[in-house]
């Protein structure tokens, strides 16, 4: 008995033995799945970190251009069936089927036409120089001795450019007293009359038109920030500070451009077709903020609706959407932005998605090296938004009118977006990958990315947009901030008059300096400020430009 009792508890503790190592062999497993889990989830954020790095090399030290990237003929078919297949089905022949390069995504390289050099130096004045003459004791004749006489009209041996340094000087305005001499002998009081001198374009400063348009030229064209042109200011002479240039801008951009900027901005609530984007701006001395908090500077212009072009800069503290709510305020109709949130739902107004925004999500997506590697998705998803880019550069090549764009588009876009968006579904990347981003925000913007589709001033993207707020993030990065709230609303108009000018083909600084010296006021009608915008006769012919910007 006591034997079988021993073994009993013999038994007894090797089964809690046996418990006890299931129950470390259970942890050490658990611990082991964890360890394995936490290694994965390192080496993933470790992939996501190198696809971060390998995306930010390309943006800051890659190409920045955007064309259309060359694939292999036939190499869509597995993922393009649905508009392979529909147009092997169409009887009648168009001109987008007579071109395969369109159907394919291929595109023949054209060589740039060289420029002509009367094209080059269009807008400048010729000056014919004096003939150069052979010395006289040079000018007898070889063979018999007889003095030589000229032979026709000098011939022309070649051109060069001569540049004449600027040139600042001081002018004093004069005016002229006038007397009546027998009703001063007579001792009349009203015997005194003097001329009358124009007004100051600022009171009590040294600021002339001239001076106001070439230091706007320079800060807003140019990005010279105001403490570099101080210095250059200096080297002609004259001491003008910044703080002095900057009062002068807030003066003049206050006093002058915001009648002509307001009517731009009724002139564009009256369209039917616009544009919007925004980008970040520091202000240092915003009342109740911190120096370091982000403002931002909108930008509206019309769209693509064939009438003059519309551009309008506007300042505000936030990126909230009342501010671009309240801007819109009276518009009505079809509105192109990126993927801001803030433009979503707002009164009048149908949005149109930027497929220039989806394309870049994927071509972000693409690993390094893989551009040309049709198997990689972000290069599919990148090539169906080249093939609806393609249909647009046809329409503009053939110089469709809206109404043929329009029926163009409806008859070959829908077939790729239908198959896109089957393709999307399809897509099931790593969950916080590039990949996954650009999917996600394609799936996001479906509402609106087939709203071009409903008329052919719509446009496909929001590239004239971004061309346009360009130059202020150019010039941000030389003087990297406003001063004030003031000085920022300055910019935002003096930008819009400097935009204007651009895309309507002028010589910039020719049409601040024409607006400086018509100056409109708040008391113009409509009618009298129609006479200073850039498309009228009287602008056009007082500033024409070397080389005529075509517009968008």
């Amino acid at each position: 008995m006591a034997h079988s009792s021993a073994n009993t508890v013999l038994q007894r503790e090797l089964l809690d033995t046996i418990k006890g190592l299931r129950a470390t062999i259970e942890s050490l497993q658990s611990t082991i799945e964890n360890l394995r889990r936490s290694l994965a989830e390192s080496q993933e954020r470790e992939r996501l970190a190198k696809e971060e790095i390998e995306t930010m090399k390309r943006r800051f030290f890659g190409r920045s251009s955007e064309k259309h990237m060359v694939q292999s003929e036939g190499q869509l078919d597995f993922f393009n069936e649905v508009e392979l297949e529909a147009d092997r089905q169409q009887e009648e022949e168009i001109p987008y089927e007579a071109n395969p390069e369109l159907i394919s995504g291929k595109e023949e390289k054209k060589r740039k036409p060289r420029t002509l050099r009367k094209e080059l130096f269009k807008g400048l004045r010729v000056v014919d120089e004096d003939p150069i003459e052979l010395p006289e004791e040079e000018r007898y004749c070889k063979e018999c001795g007889t003095m030589m006489v000229p032979l026709g009209k000098p011939q022309l041996v070649r051109e060069v450019l001569k540049f004449v340094p600027a040139q600042l000087t001081l002018h004093r305005i004069y005016v002229q007293n006038y007397v009546c001499p027998e009703c001063k002998e007579n001792g009349e009081k009203n015997s005194f009359k003097s001329a009358k001198a124009p007004d100051a374009l600022i009171p009590h400063s040294y600021a002339s038109e001239p001076v106001m348009a070439h230091s706007m030229y320079q800060k807003y064209v140019n990005a010279v920030p105001l403490y570099r042109q101080e210095k250059d200011w200096e080297q002609m002479g004259a001491f003008l500070s910044r703080g002095t240039l900057g009062r002068w801008i807030k003066v003049c951009s206050e006093e002058y451009f915001v009648p002509l900027y307001e009517y731009f901005h009724r002139l564009l609530l009256d369209r039917e077709f616009a544009m919007a984007d925004e980008t970040r701006l520091q202000v240092l001395k915003e009342p109740g903020r911190n120096p370091e908090t982000d403002s931002f500077m909108w930008l509206f212009r019309s769209g693509e609706d064939g009438l003059p072009p519309l551009i309008l800069y506007r300042y505000t503290e936030t990126r909230a959407k009342f501010n671009a709510e309240e801007f819109l305020k009276g518009f009505k109709g079809y509105l192109m932005t990126d993927g801001y949130q803030g433009y979503n739902n707002l009164p009048d107004i149908v949005r149109e998605a930027c497929w220039a925004h989806i394309r870049r999500k994927f071509c972000d997506a693409i690993p390094a090296g893989k551009k040309d590697d049709l198997s990689e998705p972000a290069v599919q998803g990148v090539q169906y938004c080249d093939k609806l880019f393609a249909i647009e550069r046809f329409c503009r090549e053939n110089g469709y009118t809206h109404e043929q764009r329009h029926a163009f588009r409806n008859k070959k876009a829908p077939k790729i977006l239908e198959a896109f968006w089957a393709w999307l579904d399809k897509q099931n990347p790593i969950k916080g990958s590039r990949m996954d981003k650009a999917v996600t925000y394609s799936r996001n913007q479906k509402q609106y990315a087939e709203t071009y589709l409903q008329d052919g001033r719509c446009s496909l993207s929001n590239n004239p947009s971004e061309n346009s707020i360009r130059p202020l993030t150019v010039g941000r990065k030389n003087w990297l901030f406003c001063d004030t709230p003031g000085g920022a609303h300055a910019s935002a108009t003096v930008y819009t008059m400097v935009e204007m000018a651009k895309v309507h083909g002028l010589n910039v600084e020719k049409y601040l300096a024409f607006l400086l010296e018509k100056r409109p006021h708040k008391g113009m009608t409509d009618e009298e400020l129609e006479k200073l915008t850039p498309w009228s006769d009287e602008a056009r012919s007082y500033c024409a430009f070397a080389q005529q910007i075509a517009c968008i």
